[in-house]
């Protein structure tokens, strides 16, 4: 749920006073805080040449673990805590579909990706196992014909796989602020 004072000019700024509170955190039994991953698939997402757009979005795919009351271990508890949802509804407002679509279907994705591909599965790590079982497992037939059906299918499958490879304890990605004028950029070509 959005904050109701926020709108274009300030939704950038939020984010990152929300980053900055909750970039520390672990991240879900990973080897990286929540932030560092975030980070990393961030420039992985820039390194391979994405639009600004898709940069967005594999920075902020996992920005609803910032937004919702669910324990950090909720996993581990057996919750799903559905971060994806979460995260999509905090920047539907303020960014162009195929960001919001890159949040809000990254598990998804995981999902399809262990149905379509079954090399995938073994890259998963002991975290992405577990909240893969609680997320459903891998989508059966009808899901994945459902899933193939997005027009934003491309890109939110490459954000899953930046997603799992964004977790490397030894690598300092850049800081956040890196990523700010991008964002504002994204939001303003939104509106």
């Amino acid at each position: 749920m959005t904050h109701p004072d926020l709108n274009r000019e300030t939704i950038v700024p939020f984010i990152a006073e929300i980053f900055e509170r909750n970039a520390a955190e672990e991240y879900l039994g990973e080897s990286v805080t929540i932030g560092e991953h975030m980070l990393q698939c961030a420039e992985l997402a820039e390194r391979s040449g994405a639009s600004d757009e898709v940069v967005a979005a594999a920075l902020l795919h996992d920005i609803g673990h910032f937004t919702h009351e669910f324990p950090t271990d909720a996993a581990d508890q057996g919750i799903d805590s559905k971060h994806e949802e979460a995260g999509a509804q905090v920047l539907e407002k303020f960014f162009p579909k195929v960001v919001v679509d890159c949040v809000r279907y990254h598990v998804d994705a995981k999902r399809y990706l262990c149905a379509t591909n079954p090399e995938y599965f073994d890259r998963l790590s002991e975290a992405s196992i577990l909240s893969l079982n609680l997320q459903g497992g891998p989508m059966s037939t009808d899901e994945v014909a459902k899933f193939d059906e997005n027009p934003d299918v491309i890109d939110i499958v490459q954000v899953r796989l930046w997603d799992d490879e964004g977790k490397d304890p030894g690598h300092k990605a850049p800081e956040f602020g890196h990523y700010l004028a991008l964002l504002q950029r994204v939001v303003d070509r939104a509106a």
